[in-house]
Order: structure tokens, then sequence, then C-alpha cells
């Protein structure tokens, strides 16, 4: 890969991270301990689509370290330095980066870009949904309410939010391809004659 290449997926990165942390402060739902429904997984998904999982794992993560900066307070309620790691990297380092792995689960997606984007996206969302899922049960289980399995209660918590985010993702990647497939198409990706 020639310097200018680099430099084009950087930017395009950098752009993409602009505009999924401007989407993060418009919600659509916030929770009242963290969490909430927004657009911002689209334009990160994105990223990992058009340039690989490797461009798309590094933009996810730093994308996650400026979310964690943004919301650094909420690593602040951990009582310990153990927690607050487990915090950093399950609400922040691995919820986000899986989002760039969308293409590696594009399953279909040379026979059927819509199938693609949208499988792609939702094995995404469902990796992030299970940090916050394991991030609830281990760090955040104090929050249950009284007698109620804070398995559960991680579930319905983070599944109330998370799956309408899901829902969101899969809906918009699915009209990305339809309508505009060539933002999201690989940019390394070739097409073979269907002769």
């Amino acid at each position: 890969m020639n310097t200018s290449s680099k430099t084009r997926i950087m930017v395009e990165g950098a752009m993409l991270i602009a505009l999924a942390t401007v989407l993060s402060f418009l919600k659509f739902g916030d929770m009242p301990f963290g969490g909430s429904i927004t657009l911002e997984m689209i334009p990160i998904i994105v990223m990992g689509f058009r340039n690989g999982p490797k461009w798309g794992l590094f933009t996810a993560f730093v994308h996650g370290l400026l979310q964690m900066i943004i919301g650094f307070a909420n690593v602040m309620y951990c009582a310990t330095l153990l927690s607050q790691i487990g915090c950093i990297l399950l609400d922040y380092i691995l919820a986000f980066s899986v989002l760039g792995l969308g293409f590696v689960f594009a399953f279909g997606y040379k026979k059927n870009k819509i199938v693609g984007a949208v499988c792609g996206s939702v094995v995404v969302c469902a990796l992030r949904f299970v940090c916050s899922f394991l991030s609830g049960v281990l760090l955040w289980g104090s929050y249950a309410p009284e007698g109620m399995n804070v398995a559960l209660y991680s579930l319905i918590y983070n599944g109330s939010y998370m799956l309408a985010d899901t829902v969101i993702v899969a809906i918009a990647m699915g009209l990305i391809a339809a309508v505009a497939p060539k933002l999201i198409l690989p940019q390394n990706y070739t097409y073979k004659s269907q002769s």
C-alpha cells in the first residue's frame, strides 16, 4: 500500500470517527446508568466494510478511546482499579473495536450486498452487546434490583437499548447497500464477471 492510499484511509477514518462522535450526542433514548440509542455505530461499521478489518479495527479502537475520554466519569464510578480496567476494556475498548469487523461477518456479500451488510452489522452489534452484557454482570451488578438475578438484569438493561441500536444499524446498513452500495464497497474489492 502506497503512502497516498494510507493517507486517504487515515483521513477517511478521522472523518468517520468525527461523524460517529457527533452522532453519539444525538440520542433517541438514554438509559439511567449508561447506554443510549444512537446512530454512532454506523460510520464505524462503514469504515470496516470499506477498508477491511485492519483499518476497521484501528478506527473503531480510536473511536472507543475517544468515547472513553468523553465518558470518563463512568469509569470513575468503579470502586477498584481492577474494575476500572474492566470498565475501560468492556465498555469502551472491546465494545467499540468489534464494530470494525463488520465485513468479516458480511456473509453472502458477493451474491447480495444488502444481506451481507445486514449480517455483518448484526453480528458486530451482537458482539458489542456481549461486551455490555459481561460488563453489566461483572462490574455493574450492584445496580440490579434487590433479589433480581444479575445476569437477567444485565440482559434486560443492556438488551433494551442494544436491540433498538441493532435494528436501526441493520436497517441503515441495508439501505446504504441498496441505495449507495459504493459507500460500503471494499476499496480493494474486485468483481468477477458473471459469464
